[in-house]
């Protein structure tokens, strides 16, 4: 599909509907079906028109109460069709701050920020730590990601394959102090980060404590 065909008319389409919803984020059939209320069947007959047309992949599976689902992301033809103009801004933003602060300044600067979202994402300081990890996913989600909480050897880990801030982690790694300080902040326990800042950016934060 050309860039041309994706306009305002395309995104009020359910297909279209769909691409916004998965952009820099990846949602399975029935998370697809519940936010658009429709069936199943009719998310997977549009999946199958936009992965014939290049815009949607299948990126892996994720655990169901009887069966895997699996979940669905936007290829990077379809994520480079968007619009660029608030991601130039942040990332020309960050160049003029980066000249301006230290880097251990800037790094601050973001953690501070990341903090002020958590504290505003915050609900029950007595909610068990279960809990606040799934008010930890949302408040990710909210902002584009779309995480998962994975378990070894007793570690918890926060994973997920679409990065919120993709493209200025691509030019400022350290926007990911961002997400470490407001999960930290959410979860009410030490945050470290461990993302992949590869052409394609993947979060990795593992929780402490």
């Amino acid at each position: 599909m050309s860039k041309s065909k994706l306009d305002s008319r395309f995104f009020e389409s359910t297909r279209g509907r769909i691409v916004l919803l998965l952009r820099n984020t990846q949602k399975t059939v029935n998370e697809l079906a519940e936010t658009l209320e429709i069936t199943d069947n009719a998310v997977r007959s549009h999946l199958t028109a936009l992965e014939r047309d290049g815009l949607v992949v299948q990126s892996g599976m994720i655990k169901g109460f009887r069966k895997p689902h699996y979940s669905y992301t936007l290829t990077d033809e379809a994520r480079h069709l968007f619009p660029k103009s608030y991601d130039s801004l942040l990332n020309r933003l960050l160049d003029q701050l980066r000249t301006r602060m230290s880097a251990a300044a800037l790094t601050e600067m973001l953690s501070d920020v990341g903090r002020s979202i958590g504290i505003s994402s915050k609900r029950d300081r007595s909610a068990t730590f279960d809990v606040k990890l799934e008010a930890a996913l949302k408040t990710l989600g909210e902002l584009g990601g779309a995480a998962v909480v994975e378990r070894s050897n007793g570690n918890v880990f926060i994973k997920s394959e679409s990065c919120p801030f993709a493209d200025a982690v691509k030019e400022h790694p350290n926007v990911c102090k961002v997400a470490e300080s407001m999960l930290s902040e959410i979860i009410e326990k030490p945050v470290s980060e461990h993302c992949d800042h590869g052409s394609i950016p993947k979060c990795r934060f593992e929780v402490s404590g």
